[in-house]
């Protein structure tokens, strides 16, 4: 523990207090991933042109948009865009035909829509700075609709972790086994059948326009009898049946007027995030994920990634700095309520102060990494009302601002880790050696500017 070392303070679900000591974009629309996403905006000091806050263009709209700022129409790719310094746009692929799957609650419609290429970093090239927001449970539909629709302002994709009984009905709890608690039980409870409904409907749109579904596997459960005391069987068992409830959702609900998802989950799902951050020890260590790419769960700090002795990428929630207080808090919306109301609705008085003190804790952590390390910014957030979803508004608001930064990328954990896998692996310890917020003595050039 060095000494005189911030503290990292985050907040879980059983109530205790974990105390850590640790020691934008800038949318370029040529080529851009969806020609109806491209937006108008103003002229930075730059030059470049700034994403605002309007609404997305309608697609036909938006291939007029596009010719006049140079977004060629790309009905059918299935490949990103020309992103400078880190990926490149492939060429337009032939749509795959589709393959049902089961009772056809799924589909294998072929590559995912809007990946960017990645390519590795040049000599002495600047890292891009990668923001990644997802969201925890992801079972609203309405919200799940508005950060869709913010993710195209951004030009950018998003994560979201679906809890897997989201996709279940009450009346069809007792499918539910959950480790180590009686059947059907839960600790989020469940979904109206119209709000099953409704995620469903999001899923296909979102992954066709290139966010990523990961999982927040199932019943959320913290705390002492929770999720840390499961062993690496449990887990195995927890994650076979949130792919279970969302491969079979048409048989679970019965409902026959929503087309299948367009993808086949079981090899769609390649990391998630656990309840409260809690039980990834032997998360880790389960078969199932050891197929996995990355894991997000737990805590660190702004430093560039790592991996596991089996490859597996560990992305942690980071500690950033809280704007008025001498600790940091973890770069997540309960733990940012936790410390300032302590409840789920506080005094609606203190809600413009909340909510300007999460948007500025969250532009602080990225301001950190942009001007330092350009590590990865991890953000995590919930559908959730909490204060009248004033953390809601402070990420969309912080995620704005740093859209006028050059060099910034919005991605979903499934980009990041493609880019991260490109990269040499001495390229990769250079970044690595950088402590939180310090950028390279004598600029990236010297850091970066010799092939590793």
């Amino acid at each position: 523990m060095t000494p005189g070392a911030p503290v990292l303070r985050a907040r879980i679900g059983d109530g205790t207090d974990l105390r850590i000591f640790k020691p934008s974009t800038l949318i370029h629309c040529s080529a851009g991933p969806r020609t109806d996403h491209c937006l108008s905006g103003v002229q930075s000091k730059s030059g470049h042109k700034v994403v605002t806050r309007r609404s997305v263009l309608t697609a036909a709209a938006g291939a007029v948009l596009g010719s006049a700022a140079g977004c060629a129409p790309r009905p059918e790719s299935h490949a990103g865009p020309v992103i400078p310094g880190g990926t490149a746009a492939s060429s337009p692929a032939k749509v795959a035909a589709v393959r049902v799957i089961g009772d056809g609650s799924t589909s294998d419609t072929g590559p995912q829509p809007h990946q960017p290429v990645p390519l590795k970093l040049k000599a002495g090239e600047t890292p891009p700075q990668f923001v990644v927001l997802s969201w925890d449970g992801s079972g609203k539909a309405s919200l799940f609709s508005r950060f869709r629709e913010l993710a195209g302002q951004l030009n950018g994709s998003m994560t979201f972790f679906l809890s897997g009984i989201y996709l279940l009905p009450r009346s069809k709890r007792t499918l539910y086994h959950p480790p180590q608690h009686p059947v059907g039980a839960s600790a989020i409870g469940y979904l109206s059948d119209n709000s099953i409904h409704g995620t469903i409907g999001q899923l296909g749109p979102a992954w066709h326009e290139g966010h990523e579904i990961g999982t927040h596997f199932n019943g959320h459960f913290c705390g002492p009898d929770g999720v840390m005391k499961w062993s690496p069987a449990d887990w195995d068992s927890e994650i076979d049946q949130a792919v279970d409830f969302v491969s079979n959702w048409r048989t679970n609900t019965g409902f026959t007027d929503l087309p299948a998802l367009p993808f086949d989950y079981q090899r769609e799902l390649i990391g998630g995030r656990t309840p409260c951050l809690q039980g990834q020890k032997n998360l880790v260590r389960a078969a199932r994920v050891r197929q996995w790419k990355y894991d997000s769960s737990g805590t660190g700090t702004q430093v560039w990634p790592t991996q596991w002795a089996d490859g597996l990428w560990k992305i942690p929630m980071q500690g950033i700095p809280f704007p008025g207080h001498s600790f940091e808090v973890i770069s997540m919306d309960y733990n940012m309520m936790y410390n300032q109301s302590r409840v789920t609705q506080g005094d609606p008085a203190m809600h413009p102060v909340w909510k300007a003190q999460a948007r500025d804790s969250f532009l602080a952590g990225f301001r950190r990494a942009y001007h330092g390390n350009r590590a990865p910014l991890i953000i995590g957030n919930h559908f959730e009302n909490w204060n009248r979803g004033i953390y809601m508004d402070a990420v969309a608001d912080a995620a704005v601002e740093m859209a006028k930064y050059p060099d910034v990328r919005f991605v979903s954990f499934r980009q990041l880790v493609a880019w991260l896998e490109t990269q040499d692996a001495g390229v990769l310890r250079r970044l690595r050696s950088l402590p939180v917020g310090q950028a390279p003595k004598g600029g990236w050039p010297t850091l970066l500017g010799v092939a590793s």
